[in-house]
């Protein structure tokens, strides 16, 4: 992998990683103030279904860092 390769793979990962921060913190202020996220509480089908994605996202970045 060359240097430019690396700078762009780099960037991507911070990116990913920006965003699932920002999703984590609004997940975290969801669940201090449940009825301003729409009133609903948490469903199991809802919740399976986030902690599939952040699996899923997790094992890309595995992925992508196992090529570095």
């Amino acid at each position: 992998m060359t240097g430019k390769e690396k700078k762009k793979m780099a960037a991507a990962m911070a990116a990913v990683s920006l965003y699932l921060e920002e999703e984590a913190a609004t997940a975290a202020e969801q669940e201090k103030n449940p009825e301003r996220a729409g009133g609903f509480g948490q469903s199991p089908w809802g919740l399976s279904g986030r902690q599939e994605i952040m699996t899923m996202r997790r094992l890309t970045q595995l992925r992508v860092f196992t090529r570095i």
